[in-house]
């Protein structure tokens, strides 16, 4: 399943389902990537102070991905020489 993220409330949204998802509690979590488990709480209610290496472990703890793309990416074709990432 795809998720459009436009706002720090819904990165909080979408970390707390991958947390539940994944089986974990708060405070499993948190032993995974190394914080306490009120910063866990603290970001999944406002992911506004969340650090990219924070994100990237969550995410993985939770097997989640991180993908970006154009907003218009549906209608817009990449040129023949776009970088393969």
């Amino acid at each position: 399943m795809q998720q459009t993220i436009a706002t720090p409330h819904q990165m909080g949204e979408i970390l707390a389902a991958g947390r539940r998802r994944a089986g974990l509690t708060q405070a499993e979590a948190a032993i995974r990537i190394g914080v306490s488990q009120s910063r866990i709480s603290t970001l999944e209610a406002d992911s506004g102070t969340l650090t990219l290496n924070q994100l990237l472990a969550l995410f993985g703890a939770y097997g989640l991905q991180l993908q970006a793309g154009n907003r218009d990416a549906s209608t817009e074709t990449p040129p023949a020489s776009a970088p393969e990432w």
